[in-house]
């Protein structure tokens, strides 16, 4: 019965202050509203960083070029002869398909349409396998037209939504960079990171893409699909072995490549966006300890405005624990409420995509949020409450 009277009284009394008492659930508000939704978008980037990785296949193995940091003249880019002595070699089980790749960018057009994609590729067709890239509309390209530098071409879905709209891509003549390009495929949409798009894509030949833009020297990177995701290290070895033996390299602190995989690549993503998440968590903490102080400084206006009503009830025999409850009744009332709107407001909003991320709520922050807030307010309404519960019945009828 006293616990039902001291909520009603609580009730009583925040509805005696409905603006002063909106604001401050408004501070609670914007704390668990923040810490919500930043994880989630934390935990939203990370999710997006893995999917991204891992859709290149467990297996798949990234050779590039580190002739930068090595010196002028014995320093050695990566090359198709490279690729072809990886995927010749017969003493390599682990290593199941090789594509040199060199990569552009040009003005598509198709009609009175003209679209720049994200990237032009060069490849073999192994590329689609390795980077795990499916066919949703036609076909790939084949050995035979890289083998006669045909000008044919596999879009993305970003690119060819964007020069064909609705119509079938398949078939129909595009202009790449003044080079004509025959379409034979579209790809399967993976979907964009929030970072980059997959999907804006022209893949091509690369003897083709070679001869219209970058030229016979060097590739970009060697894609390498391991036989499994459990020889890749085994896979990695060989490649080691190969290339320094194709680059003339006895120590192999020297190398003037780098090699790396899907998953130390997602660990040390996993890693970054973590501790990313942390840092939103914490900024966002401050929004919550901001919303507890609010609490502290209307609680303490609130008892120096009744401190007369405080001083008539313990003059009529109200105990200091009753009145200690009252407002601490009030002020976790306040923060209950708050943060239960605060809640509503981070699973709302997370609905959105923010900064081009779709957040990823994680439901431990809905429930550390709301009992934090909670908390928060039980603590800061502490002071308050027992500075009511210790006036004197005499000193409190005597306030002006």
């Amino acid at each position: 019965m006293i616990a039902w009277q001291m909520l009603r009284f609580a009730v009583g009394g925040l509805a005696a202050n409905k603006v002063r008492s909106a604001l401050t659930m408004l501070g609670v508000l914007i704390g668990v509203a923040s810490v919500i939704l930043l994880l989630a978008v934390g935990n939203g980037s990370s999710v997006a960083v893995k999917e991204s990785i891992t859709s290149l296949g467990t297996n798949s193995l990234t050779v590039s070029s580190s002739a930068s940091r090595g010196s002028a003249t014995a320093a050695k880019k990566l090359t198709v002869d490279d690729a072809k002595a990886l995927a010749s070699a017969t003493d390599t089980p682990a290593i199941k398909s090789v594509a040199p790749v060199v990569t552009t960018t040009g003005t598509a057009l198709y009609g009175n349409i003209s679209y720049q994609p994200g990237q032009i590729v060069g490849t073999y067709p192994a590329y689609f396998e390795t980077a795990n890239q499916k066919v949703d509309k036609g076909d790939y390209f084949s050995a035979d037209d890289v083998l006669n530098s045909r000008k044919v071409a596999v879009l993305g879905s970003t690119t060819a939504k964007e020069l064909f709209a609705a119509e079938d891509p398949i078939g129909k003549k595009i202009t790449v960079g003044g080079t004509p390009f025959t379409v034979v495929g579209v790809l399967k949409a993976k979907g964009s990171t929030g970072f980059n798009d997959p999907d804006d894509v022209v893949v091509a030949p690369l003897p083709t893409v070679q001869n219209a833009f970058t030229g016979f020297g060097s590739v970009n990177q060697i894609l390498v699909q391991a036989a499994s995701a459990e020889t890749t290290t085994e896979a990695q070895a060989d490649i080691t072995r190969i290339l320094m033996g194709t680059h003339a390299i006895k120590d192999a602190s020297k190398a003037d490549f780098r090699i790396s995989n899907q998953t130390s690549l997602l660990t040390a993503r996993e890693s970054t966006t973590k501790t990313f998440t942390v840092l939103l968590g914490a900024v966002a903490a401050i929004s919550l300890l901001v919303g507890g102080i609010g609490i502290t400084n209307i609680m303490l206006v609130t008892v120096t405005e009744r401190t007369r009503e405080i001083g008539i009830r313990k003059a009529l025999g109200a105990p200091r624990a009753v009145i200690l409850g009252q407002f601490l009744a009030e002020s976790t009332l306040l923060s209950v409420i708050g943060a239960g709107l605060g809640v509503l407001a981070g699973i709302v909003g997370s609905h959105f995509q923010v900064v081009g991320i779709r957040p990823v709520v994680i439901p431990e922050s809905v429930l550390g949020a709301f009992a934090i807030a909670v908390a928060i307010g039980l603590f800061f309404g502490s002071y308050p409450a027992n500075r009511a519960a210790r006036l004197r019945p005499i000193d409190a009828l005597r306030h002006e």
